[in-house]
Order: C-alpha cells, then sequence, then structure tokens
C-alpha cells in the first residue's frame, strides 16, 4: 500500500514575508496572490512564524472605534503587542510549527488538530522552507474515486497482503464508505481487514459483515434470530 505523504499534497514555491516586512505589504501580498497567511522566513528560509488574516484583524479589532463605541475586546500581553506592531516579526504567530515532505497525512492532521492551526510550513533536512500544506490540500484525499479505493483494497490488501482467495471478502465503496461482506477462515483477520481498509487514503469509514467459523451455528441448531 502507498500512503501518500506531505511532500504529494503540499503547495511548493511558497511566497513568504521577511521580519522586517510592514503590515500593509503583508495585506498587499494577501490580495496579490490570494492566500490568507504567509510564512515570515529569515536569511537561511527556516521559517520563523505566520503571519494570517487573523494576525491582521487582531490588531484592527483592539483599535479604538472611530466612532467612539465602548465594548472593546479585551488585551493579553501577546495581543497588546501585536496591536502595537507594524512588521511581520510582532504580527506573527512564533515559533512556526512546521511538517516534514515525508509525514503521512495522518501525521500531518494530528498535527495541525492538536495545535489548533490550519497550515503547517513544511521543511527540508536543514530546515528550509519547501512547501507549505493547509487544512484544505488534505482534505482533497477524500475527492479521490470510489472506484481507485475499491481496487487498491481488493488488489493490495485483499490479494497482495493478506493472501485471501478471490471473492472471499467483497468489496463495495460509495462515497468513501466501505462494506465488506464475506467469509474468512481465522477471525482474527477480521478487524485486520477492517484497520486495514481504513488506512486507505480517501476512506471515510468502514462497515463490515465478514463471517468466520465461530459466526455460525452449531450442526443441528437453529441460526440466531434477532
Amino acid at each position: 500500500m502507498q500512503h501518500r505523504t506531505v511532500r504529494d499534497v503540499m503547495t511548493p514555491g511558497v511566497v513568504t514575508a521577511r521580519p522586517g516586512t510592514p503590515f500593509k505589504e503583508i495585506a498587499e501580498i494577501f490580495e496579490r496572490n490570494g492566500i490568507a497567511a504567509v510564512p515570515v522566513v529569515d536569511d537561511r528560509d527556516q521559517p520563523l512564524g505566520i503571519v494570517s488574516e487573523a494576525d491582521l484583524l487582531r490588531r484592527q479589532a483592539h483599535l479604538p472605534d472611530p466612532q467612539g463605541h465602548s465594548g472593546g475586546l479585551p488585551e493579553d500581553s501577546r495581543d497588546s503587542a501585536a496591536t502595537a506592531a507594524e512588521t511581520a516579526e510582532g504580527l506573527m504567530t512564533s515559533p512556526a510549527v512546521c511538517a516534514r515532505p515525508e509525514w503521512s497525512i495522518v501525521e500531518a492532521a494530528r498535527t495541525m488538530d492538536r495545535e489548533r492551526i490550519k497550515r503547517l510550513p513544511v521543511v527540508d533536512e536543514a530546515g528550509r522552507l519547501t512547501g507549505i500544506v493547509s487544512r484544505s490540500d488534505l482534505l482533497r484525499l477524500f475527492l479521490r474515486h470510489d472506484t481507485a479505493i475499491r481496487e487498491e483494497i481488493a488488489r493490495d490488501i485483499l490479494d497482495r497482503t493478506l493472501h485471501l482467495p478471490p471473492g472471499a471478502v467483497r468489496v463495495t465503496v460509495r462515497d468513501g464508505v466501505v462494506t465488506l461482506a464475506g467469509r474468512v477462515e481465522e477471525p482474527g483477520l477480521v478487524p485486520v481487514v477492517e484497520r486495514l481498509c481504513a488506512s486507505v487514503d480517501g476512506v471515510v469509514s468502514v462497515h463490515q459483515a465478514i463471517e468466520h467459523p465461530s459466526t455460525a451455528s452449531p450442526a443441528g441448531a437453529p441460526a440466531p434470530t434477532a
């Protein structure tokens, strides 16, 4: 089984800012490139942090209301510094949480979820920026066609990995949901099949109705009823 990695889905050729890039220039970078965030890099192209639209808006949210309305947002120390910041160095969220190109999609997704962030700069072994991966990049895996998912399960899991007889387990896939039915001789194979199928890129969930000898009724006994 060949799982896609961060390298397969990341955006290379990243637009960047420098620590001294002014607030207005960052806003122009967003508008000109149709992006919502930009990594801030040093002279060696190593990420220092990220400036997002949220960082720019945070500054605006804490400025005095020109109409004199009260009820401004409370500030913590970081918000106070960001309100006064004029360049990327003061506006950015740092340190930058980064990914490596060889990371699995699962590892990248877990990192985003754990850190509560929407994107990860991707760095090479020297820590230099080589790309960026976003939530939307990871979600593109779920656009994978049902036929491709079914063929990978049948060929790579059931045949090449588990060496099951042809037709022992039938696979159907609809909108990324995998349904398995059939029979195997070893009860311990059932959770293995289910787990391997769930790990295939693009699979939303797995439902299985695989029988094995321990599920069969004893000779002469009536079949169980619901």
